[in-house]
């Protein structure tokens, strides 16, 4: 934790110097484990045969190890032999969740293998007390950092994480 409020000591510092475009940022308490199962539940999924989509909508939740992202709808994109799923895109408000930290967008897509997650629109990441905004995040889960891009505002919460 205390490496945490030194990162983010340190993003708030280079972003009020230098009013930062850009700023690299840690993502949750730990590293997530990108080969954990993911699970999936929705109001409704639609399934085309004809080219193989699948579609899920309203009050959609996916869930692997201790992430969690949540939107209005989620389309599944399949790798090239149709067995295995290659991204997730999110649309409709939404958030990501890791342990204490939250961000949240307008869209998020989220590519399994690689364990990134990129969010644009309205970017907002709340850790602790303190927030940052930009329009666009790249997660990378399985390392636990994050780059917010984009006119990035920081408010800092001194002892707030």
């Amino acid at each position: 934790m205390a490496f945490h409020r030194a990162l983010l000591l340190s993003v708030v510092l280079a972003a009020s110097s230098a009013q930062a475009q850009q700023a690299t940022i840690a993502f949750g308490d730990l590293e997530q484990d990108t080969t954990l199962p993911v699970q999936v539940t929705a109001d409704q999924l639609a399934v085309n045969n004809a080219d193989g989509s699948a579609v899920f909508s309203g009050n959609v939740a996916v869930t692997q190890g201790e992430m969690t992202l949540a939107a209005a709808e989620v389309s599944v994109t399949y790798g090239a032999d149709q067995s295995e799923i290659d991204q997730l895109v999110a649309s409709g408000g939404v958030t990501i969740t890791n342990l204490a930290d939250k961000a949240s967008a307008a869209e998020a897509v989220y590519t399994i293998d690689t364990g990134v997650i990129v969010l644009t629109g309205n970017v907002q990441l709340a850790q602790g007390g303190s927030t940052m905004q930009g329009q666009k995040l790249t997660i990378n889960l399985k390392d636990g950092t994050g780059i917010m891009e984009g006119r990035v505002t920081t408010t800092f919460v001194p002892g707030g994480n």
